[in-house]
């Protein structure tokens, strides 16, 4: 790790914490030439492999604006789209993958989301599944029948 202020090529670690969420590391650092003291922070990458093999960030809030376009009109409050974001990035990163392929990622939405609100989860199903006549929507609300029966 360069020092930012003499941008001298290495550095000490001081301390070292876990942050609060629990998904990065915070560093304190001295420099050895300069013996001035920083902060780096430590992340875990988790990427996406789109269907055309394209590799990018995660972005949760990307999950965020598809489950808010799918609730569009309901009664969903902003804090249960920021929880969903959370437990959908949560059960990604619980597979121990590094890269993860988009279809998973739609896969980790629908179960948190038919909990949250199940016209959502229908509409949201109807794209990601591509629904594409009406025994498709009642073989999915059959499916949404029987998994909130089981709950």
């Amino acid at each position: 790790m360069h020092c930012p202020y003499c941008k001298h090529p290495d550095s000490r670690v001081i301390d070292s914490r876990v942050a609060d969420d629990g998904g990065s590391i915070r560093r304190r650092r001295q420099c050895p030439a300069c013996e001035r003291r920083f902060t780096t922070v430590e992340q875990t990458q988790l990427a996406v492999i789109k269907r055309s093999g394209v590799v990018e960030p995660f972005i949760r809030e990307k999950v965020i604006q598809g489950v808010r376009k799918a609730c569009k009109g309901r009664p969903v409050a902003e804090i249960d789209f920021a929880k969903l974001g959370q437990r959908v990035e949560d059960a990604l990163r619980a597979t121990g993958l590094a890269e993860v392929p988009a279809e998973e990622i739609g896969l980790a939405i629908l179960t948190p989301l038919s909990e949250l609100d199940e016209v959502a989860y229908l509409r949201f199903a109807s794209v990601y599944q591509n629904y594409a006549s009406v025994e498709d929507f009642e073989s999915g609300i059959a499916d949404l029948r029987h998994q909130l029966a089981s709950h």
